[in-house]
């Protein structure tokens, strides 16, 4: 267990998870930044950990953060969390039978310097055809609706899910692979 403490800048279950599966201790602290952003999906996901890593270090000085946002890329469009479930549903559509990129950006501020690292990690995942019936059961679970592209490969979404090229942590919103790297490189021992 390393002995240094570590602030999470998101209140996301699954990553609080990968973070807990690197036997990292570590706090939460969810913040609340302005998300609508555009460009290149690789500078907006790494431009938004940025700022979400510097909300929260402004609430814990002194502690090294860790900042994150993923989002879903499929032929041209930039796919975050569905408004509502019809959104969800022309989102799952545009899925069905095709390839997408999920892009997660992270940013590291550094505890004690404040030195700032910021990254970004993705990974191809090629989806099975959903049926209208599937996508409809899968929304009516609720599952796809906190989540960027409208799925979790994690959960019950990973039955639409063919394969993974790349960090299926990445997929998950965190690429601990990433992370590892990026804390080894401010002197953390993991």
């Amino acid at each position: 267990m390393q002995d240094k403490r570590l602030i999470l800048a998101s209140g996301s279950p699954r990553r609080s998870e990968l973070l807990s599966l690197m036997g990292i201790n570590f706090s939460v602290c969810p913040v609340d930044v302005d998300e609508h952003m555009t460009g290149e999906p690789d500078k907006v996901v790494s431009a938004l950990a940025e700022k979400k890593a510097e909300a929260a270090a402004r609430l814990n000085p002194g502690k090294t953060v860790v900042g994150a946002d993923t989002l879903v890329y499929c032929d041209g469009e930039t796919m975050g969390k569905p408004k509502d479930e019809a959104d969800a549903f022309r989102m799952l559509k545009k899925l069905s039978g095709n390839t997408n990129t999920v892009y997660t950006g992270v940013c590291v501020i550094e505890g004690g310097t404040g030195r700032m690292q910021v990254r970004c990690d993705s990974a191809e995942v090629h989806f099975r055809v959903i049926s209208d019936d599937s996508a409809m059961r899968y929304i009516a679970s609720g599952e796809p609706m906190d989540k960027a592209g409208a799925y979790g490969a994690q959960g019950m979404g990973g039955m639409f899910v063919k394969s993974i090229t790349g960090s299926p942590s990445n997929v998950i919103g965190l690429p601990m692979h990433l992370v590892r790297e990026m804390l080894m490189e401010i002197g953390w021992k993991l």
